[in-house]
């Protein structure tokens, strides 16, 4: 087997990438006062700079200060102060390779007891069964919304640039806000935004090609697209294959496939059908057949810990492996695969029968090993989920109490 992880790769912008090994985005929720960026994501961007990565791609930033992921969601609109973000670029650049900042807009996926708003493409709630709860009742966006929306993703796009960040991620998977428009389970519009495939990938294309005119042609635009949703109904495979095909004329540079959503975390390994129970590389079957048909380079993101892996994903003519997870745990691993190394560690597995309380807590385990290696500690993998659930809900809190007086304060001089 014929590894090129270690060989550049250009891409239609004329941005080349050192290498075919990416961090994918992981939501740290690790915002500082203000919702921005500070030290501790500077110092965990500085590491991960220095451990071998071509590409860096951050977690999700919110395009709308009154909709957040979470309580400590980092916000870059048109109010925000550039220096922080600037800053965060040269921590994400002190290695040599590229950052990208990845932009989104939760939708519907936004919890119960946040304040803002909790918009989607049609009023249907999240479900998680018993735990539906967590999440608020969205409304249907208006079209002057819609197009609002639209632009604030272009504005936080350009301010990217202008901060130094080499390209940005447009998030279209993971049931957020653009893949909710996508999803026919979700998406029960009956206007220009709902019904065919074409109507409901509109908002997408919008958001692309207000993105693309607001950055320079060298800025990287990329667009990460769940391979399938892993419910029945919904946004699957050959829905991934159109979609690509309408971007490739928009000057993306590259399509990240994931999966999966809250209802359904295959992103997780915990897909709510069972239809991808794989160790690793949860979605390369999907991308195989995605990639025979793709016009832009594909970049693969689930379950990859092995080089071995790694190359097998490259072999299917994948351009880019993303990981998220592994590099938590070990922050140098591309590094340690070029002198022949391997992983030192593992996570502890999550064995929970309650599939939501479990992805919670897998996420919670790796939020707290990134929070060790901003503080410039070793991870502890081992550490319990329980433990490491409790610490992250308790974090937030405190969080959201400030997010709370941040966006009352800003509502306020708005």
């Amino acid at each position: 087997m014929t590894s090129d992880l270690f060989s550049p790769l250009s891409l239609r912008s004329g941005q080349v990438l050192n290498n075919r090994i990416a961090k994918a985005a992981m939501e740290e929720n690790m915002a500082g006062d203000g919702q921005l960026p500070d030290e501790e994501l500077f110092g965990l961007y500085r590491r991960w700079a220095t451990g071998g990565t071509g590409l860096l791609i951050t977690g999700n930033v919110m395009v709308h200060a009154e909709a957040l992921t979470g309580p400590a969601g980092v916000v870059l609109d048109a109010a925000a102060p550039l220096e922080p973000f600037t800053a965060w670029a040269q921590a994400g650049k002190s290695g040599g390779g590229a950052i990208w900042m990845q932009i989104n807009h939760p939708g519907r996926q936004v919890g119960s007891d946040m304040p803002g708003v909790v918009w989607g493409p049609s009023a249907v709630a999240v479900d998680l069964g018993k735990h539906s709860s967590r999440f608020g009742k969205p409304v249907a966006m208006t079209a002057e919304q819609i197009q609002a929306t639209v632009t604030r993703y272009a504005v936080t796009a350009r301010r990217a640039e202008e901060a130094g960040f080499d390209g940005v991620e447009i998030h279209a998977a993971h049931g957020y806000l653009l893949s909710q428009f996508l999803s026919p389970l979700v998406n029960k519009r009956t206007d220009q935004w709902g019904g065919s495939l074409e109507n409901r990938a509109r908002m997408l294309l919008d958001v692309v090609r207000a993105v693309r005119a607001a950055v320079s042609p060298s800025f990287a635009v990329a667009v990460k697209l769940n391979s399938a949703d892993f419910q029945r109904g919904g946004f699957d495979a050959d829905d991934a294959r159109q979609v690509i095909a309408m971007l490739a004329p928009l000057g993306v540079d590259l399509v990240e496939l994931s999966g999966g959503s809250y209802e359904s975390p295959a992103m997780s390994g915990r897909p709510a059908d069972a239809r991808t129970q794989a160790r690793e590389a949860y979605f390369l079957d999907l991308a195989r057949d995605l990639v025979k048909t793709s016009p832009l380079p594909l970049m693969l993101t689930g379950g990859i810990t092995q080089r071995y892996t790694a190359e097998r994903v490259l072999d299917s003519g994948v351009a880019v492996i993303g990981m998220g997870t592994a590099l938590a745990v070990t922050p140098d691993l591309p590094d340690r695969w070029r002198r022949g190394l391997g992983a030192d560690r593992q996570l502890r597995p999550v064995t929970w029968s309650d599939k939501g309380l479990a992805s919670l807590a897998s996420m919670a385990q790796v939020r707290h090993q990134m929070r060790r290696i901003a503080r410039g500690s070793r991870p502890t993998p081992n550490t319990h989920p329980a433990f490491a659930l409790i610490s992250e809900q308790r974090k937030q809190r405190r969080a959201l109490r400030r997010y709370r007086a941040w966006l009352s304060a800003a509502q306020g001089t708005a």
